[in-house]
């Protein structure tokens, strides 16, 4: 008897195993906070003037929406928008990410934004008209229950956005040259779109036209860069 071809759902999550297996080998167990570290980087000026990614999750919002952020970490995306629906409501189980988060709110005088301090899956009834997730896909091993309960807690949409290039799978070179080995890639949108397709769900795709965020980064000094 032929076994059975794996599931896109299990393939993803092969991926994702790969990933924490050679971490694992190479840097030993997880830290509890994975973003403890860095999570100030993640944080920026909710009032700016919005590039032309985020104009274009902006007009699938509604004034009296209520929008649900899933792994909204320091507010880079949900900030902004909260000035364009009634409510935004953040779901982040990382405290260095909320601690962000709140400062940035507080600072920038958003009222109308408050955190749920939890991991999406865990059992909480966060709901709105519109769902969103940026960047953390990559990170979910379990996708199909994660998309599932993102549809279901959706009134009206949900919004997934991921880079064409995973960005840790960005260091992929320089992986090879200080540890030997290939980087093991975290999943992307390649995989996520049969996962999609394998639910029963048929994506609208968009290409955005603003180029990722760090492109135009860089490191203040020599020794910084070689510190990170």
């Amino acid at each position: 008897m032929t076994a059975a071809a794996p599931s896109h759902a299990d393939l993803y999550a092969a991926r994702g195993d790969a990933v924490r297996e050679q971490s694992l080998r190479l840097f030993g167990p997880a830290p509890a906070d994975l973003w403890a570290g860095g999570a100030s980087l993640f944080r920026f000026d909710p009032r700016r003037e919005p590039d032309g990614n985020l104009a274009i999750l902006a007009s699938y919002l509604r004034p009296d929406d209520t929008l649900v952020d899933v792994g909204g970490g320091a507010g880079r995306v949900s900030l902004p928008l909260a000035r364009r629906c009634r409510e935004v409501v953040t779901v982040e189980p990382s405290p260095a990410m909320r601690q962000e988060y709140a400062a940035s709110a507080a600072e920038a005088n958003i009222a109308n934004a408050r955190l749920l301090p939890a991991d999406w899956m865990d059992g909480h009834n966060a709901a709105g008209d519109v769902v969103i997730t940026s960047d953390v896909t990559y990170f979910v091993r379990n996708i199909a229950p994660f998309l599932e309960k993102m549809q279901a807690a959706a009134r009206r949409r949900v919004m997934i956005t991921v880079w064409s290039e995973p960005p840790p799978n960005r260091a992929a070179p320089l992986f090879r040259r200080i540890y030997g080995e290939d980087q093991a890639p975290f999943p992307g949108h390649q995989e996520l779109l049969p996962a999609l397709w394998e639910l029963g769900i048929l994506p609208d795709i968009r290409v955005m036209p603003a180029p990722t965020w760090w492109e135009t980064w860089q490191y203040a000094t020599r020794e910084e860069a070689l510190e990170s």
